[in-house]
């Protein structure tokens, strides 16, 4: 398998935990965001929204979207679980999961940070919408884990949830975001980053870092 993606890339981050947790090697290919290699006519047909990451399967399948990309993994890759048997814990970490998937890392990308700019939004400015969406997103991921006292975010393992939560602190802090206050998912971040997993999947791990 090939995973093309970016050291700091988000998504490609959660990817990268995946596969790291379910013990499967693939070939990485980097797509420099900055530079707008996924922009390039031959990434494109990989992927027509130009984004990463894409999982080019074994079979030579093209999978795209992070979260579409872990579902896949766990349905063919189904040991360790990352989502449990229980129907109703399932729709939880999924909830908690698309919480920052699609309610925080979209509205910070650099697509959308880009746009702010050409509408009149000067670095400082986008930097601290950049911010703003982070400790509101994460206030709200706080909330949702109030009162649990598990290691991770739903249990004893790590799951979905914290695939999504580990990157997004990452990128959280990018933006000045003092993630220290978040006392429940720092502790759980914590928990992560002592997992094998975890580390060889960090950014500065990457062969692309800069």
């Amino acid at each position: 398998m090939q995973l093309y993606g970016y050291f700091r890339s988000s998504a490609s981050y959660r990817v990268r935990i995946a596969l790291a947790l379910k013990g499967l090697s693939v070939t990485q290919v980097s797509k420099h965001l900055r530079l707008g290699e996924q922009l390039a006519d031959d990434f494109r047909k990989l992927n027509p929204q130009a984004m990463v990451p894409v999982l080019v399967t074994d079979n030579g399948e093209n999978l795209t979207q992070s979260l579409a990309i872990i579902e896949w993994l766990e349905e063919t890759h189904p040991q360790p679980r990352l989502l449990p048997a229980d129907p109703l814990q399932r729709a939880r970490i999924r909830a908690f999961a698309l919480s920052i998937a699609c309610e925080i890392h979209p509205l910070q990308n650099l697509r959308v940070l880009k746009n702010l700019g050409s509408h009149g939004l000067d670095e400082s400015a986008r930097n601290q919408w950049a911010h703003d969406v982070n400790a509101q997103g994460l206030t709200n991921c706080e909330t949702m884990l109030q009162g649990a006292t598990t290691p991770f975010c739903f249990g004893n393992a790590p799951s979905l949830a914290d695939i999504c939560l580990v990157p997004q602190m990452f990128n959280a802090r990018r933006f000045g975001v003092d993630t220290r206050k978040f006392v429940r998912l720092h502790a759980i971040e914590a928990q992560c980053l002592a997992l094998d997993a975890f580390q060889s999947s960090a950014p500065e791990r990457q062969a692309d870092a800069e």
